[in-house]
């Protein structure tokens, strides 16, 4: 059974900084691709960063020079540094994992409040 468990989120001030982690278990970690998403009230859940089994990297254009994936193939953690945070990055961040089988899991849901 994989898991995947989120932590990190919170409430900061714009201009800020927070650090998303999400672990995972139950899967080959290493030939996993991984990506963060975040669904904002209203709105669509949209991709906000991925980071496939080969290095490849990729980030939506709002949070480009902003946001950093990275990922801990010992730990089996992907992280999400987010910095220079803007009120509109306020949504709920969710890590993706996407198997070798291509299936795909999800993290619960991480809160992620930036005020001005």
């Amino acid at each position: 059974q994989v898991q995947l468990v989120e932590s990190g989120g919170g409430s900061v001030q714009a201009g800020q900084s927070l650090r998303l982690s999400c672990a995972a278990s139950g899967t080959l970690f290493r030939l996993s691709a991984v990506a963060w998403y975040r669904q904002a009230p209203g709105k669509q859940r949209e991709v906000v960063a991925s980071y496939n089994s080969v290095g490849t990297i990729s980030y939506v254009d709002s949070v480009k020079g902003r946001f950093t994936i990275s990922r801990d193939n010992a730990k089996n953690t992907v992280y999400l540094q987010m910095n220079s945070l803007k009120p509109e990055d306020t949504a709920v961040y969710y890590c993706k994992l996407l198997t070798i089988t291509a299936y795909e899991y999800w993290g619960q849901g991480t809160q992620v409040t930036v005020s001005s």
